[in-house]
């Protein structure tokens, strides 16, 4: 089967919750959110909202802190481990995540090492924790005069925590201004919980699935990463294409061959693109944007996060958001929140897209950004003077 390069992008964004969407509202739609995408990544970079709760808000424009907060620590819908990285994860998917729980570093690793060293340390932070109850790393105190790490600077307390987290002996009870709370697993888990460790083939069938899910249409190379905690599925992939499980479909244009679930496939006709789609601010970790090659094949839009790059480096800014309109990202947009002001600051603003209609997207736009400032606790923006006179006059006649 073929299809056009527009068919595979409105079938991937819709299965991204970005178009043609219905979430309900309220902690529901958050968890809809979670148990479609298969994940949310968490991320403590926040000149703006953390990029979790813009992935929220993206897709549930009623959406609430609280409502996270809820999910994880009075509901137990939700967990977090490592997906693609440090995530949100529903709680029905936790059994998926027993093989990589119970997986050893690799032999003659940093972390093989750490832990060889230092197991009287790892145990004594778990009694702690059997003894006091839940526990943050602000708990514990640090060692002095220890040496510090350029990277990863932890005291030798968290990171014995992160290990009991990494092994599932310990699990995130809820967060507490962003700051993890450990407990024991046993007593985070739901009761009745299906925690049944799957056969390597369920694990493995299981990931590739939840990618196509999220995804609609990817490579082997999509499925791969988008949870990279499965490792390698190639053999997998295989294997459930010849048995028709999964299908190849070809993409006008592209090289790679793509796969798709069967039941997927009526779908494609019926997702039809809106003409009163919002516009829509992604963060950079954002599932649609997270594969930047699969970005780059499907849309034509090359991404990095600059923020990493010295400042005299950055073309687009410190924490450039593509901005997606209908089925196009045609820009980027880089804000900054002054919260001592109650002020949003847009630092740059590209628009890349040549053939872009000023006169249907700038009263789109605008109305966005003013629910992004609200959203961001602002309540005015202001723009860089470096941004384009054409470009800043459209904006201010419709702010």
């Amino acid at each position: 089967m073929k299809i056009t390069r527009e068919q595979a992008l409105n079938l991937f964004l819709k299965r991204q919750l970005l178009i043609d969407t219905k979430l309900q509202k309220g902690k529901t739609g958050i968890l809809q959110t979670i148990e479609k995408l298969g994940y949310v990544q968490i991320d403590t970079i926040n000149v703006i909202e953390r990029s979790h709760h813009i992935v929220f808000f993206t897709r549930c424009p009623d959406y609430k802190k609280d409502y996270l907060h809820d999910l994880q620590a009075k509901d137990k819908k939700i967990f977090e481990y490592w997906a693609h990285a440090a995530s949100f994860i529903p709680m029905k998917d936790y059994r998926f995540y027993l093989p990589a729980m119970k997986r050893k570093p690799k032999k003659g690793s940093w972390l093989d090492k750490w832990i060889k060293e230092h197991r009287t340390l790892i145990k004594k932070v778990k009694e702690r924790i059997v003894k006091e109850g839940p526990l943050t790393a602000n708990n514990f105190k640090d060692v002095k005069n220890r040496k510090r790490d350029p990277w990863w600077d932890w005291k030798p307390a968290k990171l014995a925590l992160e290990v009991l987290f990494w092994k599932g002996v310990l699990m995130i009870k809820e967060r507490r201004n962003f700051q993890r709370v450990y407990e024991l697993t046993e007593k985070v888990l739901p009761k009745n919980l299906d925690t049944t460790k799957p056969t390597e083939e369920e694990e493995k069938k299981f990931f590739i699935k939840r990618a196509l899910d999220a995804l609609g249409i990817a490579t082997v190379q999509d499925i791969n990463k988008y949870i990279g905690i499965s490792g390698k599925l190639n053999e997998w992939i295989k294997n459930m294409n010849d048995s028709k499980d999964i299908l190849i479909i070809e993409i006008d244009g592209l090289k790679k061959p793509y796969y798709i679930l069967p039941k997927t496939i009526s779908e494609i006709k019926k997702t039809k693109l809106k003409s009163n789609n919002k516009v829509k601010f992604l963060s950079p970790f954002d599932n649609s944007l997270i594969l930047r090659d699969r970005t780059e094949n499907l849309f034509g839009f090359t991404y990095s996060l600059e923020c990493y790059m010295p400042k005299n480096k950055r073309k687009y800014g410190y924490f450039s958001l593509p901005i997606l309109w209908q089925n196009k990202l045609i820009g980027r947009i880089d804000p900054k929140a002054d919260r001592n002001n109650n002020i949003l600051i847009i630092n740059n603003l590209h628009l890349e897209d040549k053939k872009l209609d000023y006169d249907c997207f700038f009263p789109a736009f605008t109305n966005s950004l003013k629910e992004f400032s609200k959203f961001n606790n602002c309540d005015t923006v202001q723009l860089n003077k470096n941004i384009p006179e054409k470009v800043t006059c459209n904006i201010k006649k419709y702010l």
